[in-house]
């Protein structure tokens, strides 16, 4: 499926919990990366903070623009959260301030790099959590890779009034980029006002919404057993489908005979991949 990006306008309307949701409730082979410029959480959150060392984006960020070995460093900053299959892995995000400003400008080789993996051997496709869009740094390059990008809002007056400033924006900026249309929807979390209302309101597709389920979003914001019957996992393991058919739409839409392939990666055979805990 390549890149999935998820991202909101402002505040906290469940990006995180929704991207980790559907990594551990997919079915293909993926990399879960936090891209949020704001910080990563996983490590700290559902992860308890378990892992010894640093690890994640920040310290990929940084061998980069000291070595430029992002392809052999990449696999070694991974937490395979289904150890030791490795199908399910996070590359965590920024947790000290100070490596914020090495990411910034580097977001358009994660964007090519993550591109990369959807034809590696084996494959990876790439779920990137980019959080908010309003702050210092957003990773619009990843944005503009993305084959899908899933605006996430709450579904109350207050939110979707900063969603319909964010989605002018983000259809702005794709034209300006000529990015070609189909790649925006909206993933809407739990109650409030109804699909087809949002949709018509802010002019842009629902492409399903995520009930309010605090005992699963706890557990997946601060640690837990993942119980996959609850109803945030089964919704987040049924945005699949939709997903994996607006992806097929787009590249049947976008299909050129003879258009040249991405570099592919391939991941070492014992990848240096810390499992979880």
């Amino acid at each position: 499926m390549a890149i999935i990006a998820l991202v909101s306008a402002k505040g906290s309307p469940g990006v995180t919990t929704a991207a980790l949701a559907a990594a551990l409730s997919w079915h293909r082979r993926l990399v879960l990366a936090e891209c949020d410029p704001a910080g990563g959480s996983i490590l700290a959150g559902y992860l308890g903070g378990a892992l010894d060392g640093p690890r994640g984006l920040g310290e990929l960020a940084v061998g980069e623009l000291r070595d430029g070995n992002l392809e052999s460093a990449f696999w070694s900053q991974l937490v395979d959260l289904d150890a030791p299959r490795r199908e399910r892995l996070l590359l965590p995000g920024v947790v000290d301030p100070a490596q914020a400003g090495s990411v910034t400008p580097l977001w358009q080789r994660f964007a090519d790099f993550f591109t990369s993996l959807e034809r590696g051997v084996p494959p990876y496709d790439v779920l990137v959590d980019c959080g908010r869009l309003q702050v210092s740094g957003p990773p619009w390059p990843v944005l503009r890779a993305a084959a899908v990008v899933l605006l996430v809002t709450r579904a109350h007056l207050p939110d979707l009034s900063a969603t319909r400033a964010t989605v002018k924006a983000i259809e702005r900026d794709f034209a300006e980029h000529r990015i070609p249309p189909g790649t925006l929807r909206l993933l809407v979390v739990g109650d409030g006002h109804g699909g087809s209302e949002i949709s018509k309101a802010l002019r842009l597709p629902v492409i399903a919404r995520l009930p309010h389920d605090p005992r699963t979003a706890e557990v997946l914001g601060h640690g837990g057993t993942v119980r996959a019957n609850r109803p945030l996992m089964r919704a987040a393991g049924a945005l699949e489908v939709p997903v994996r058919a607006l992806l097929d739409r787009r590249r049947a839409r976008l299909a050129w005979p003879g258009a040249p392939a991405p570099r592919a990666v391939t991941a070492p055979s014992t990848p240096g991949v810390a499992g979880a805990v």
